[in-house]
């Protein structure tokens, strides 16, 4: 009888979540080499060997270096940790960005006469989407709703044209919403309240 074939043990990068052996078809591959390097040095030979050339050139430049201290550059205003912005990474090397803070106001026209107002981002300043749809629907007379937009974010429509008439109730209702966080689309462009 034939022996039972034993299951294949995988690497994971512990980097971009892949496989160790295509991190190099990964969109992070830079950032994996160090991981690699110390944890699969089998895989990639040539990389172990380029770390150890490079290793060395580090090591002879800083020893020709060695007359600057770190007093000397924090003196002359050298800051060695630039900053960076805040990003969130998601396995498989996707990026997600944070978040701006922005209420955007949109007009849809349909059936040739009849608007609505679309109002999104209202939430990322800490209103509740449900009041904020009541109160709305109660200052302009008309039917407000929350759904979710074709993103599967929650925003709130207002039946009838009340595009710049909002924006004013907005910022009175909630002072935490800034007339500089409003913004209209208008003909596919995003213009500003203020």
């Amino acid at each position: 009888m034939a022996e039972k074939p034993q299951p294949v043990l995988v690497k994971y990068c512990q980097v971009c979540g892949l496989p160790a052996e295509y991190c190099e078809f990964g969109p992070e591959f830079d950032k994996c080499k160090p991981w690699l390097i110390q944890n699969a040095p089998e895989l990639y030979p040539d990389l172990l060997e380029a770390a150890n050339a490079k290793e060395a050139d580090k090591v002879a430049d800083q020893l020709q270096s060695t007359h600057i201290s770190s007093a000397d550059a924090a003196a002359a205003g050298c800051s060695s940790a630039p900053k960076q912005e805040e990003v969130k990474r998601l396995p498989g090397g996707k990026i997600k960005k944070k978040e701006k803070k922005e209420v955007v106001i949109e007009k849809v026209v349909r059936n040739k006469r009849k608007c609505i107002t679309t109002v999104k981002g209202l939430e990322l300043f800490g209103v509740k989407l449900s009041d904020a749809s009541k109160k709305l629907g109660k200052k302009f007379a008309t039917g407000a709703s929350v759904v979710k937009g074709p993103t599967d974010k929650e925003q709130i429509d207002v039946q009838g044209d009340i595009s710049y008439d909002i924006v004013e109730f907005i910022t009175e209702t909630w002072p935490d919403v800034l007339e500089t966080a409003i913004f209209f689309i208008e003909d596919g462009k995003k213009v500003p309240a203020a």
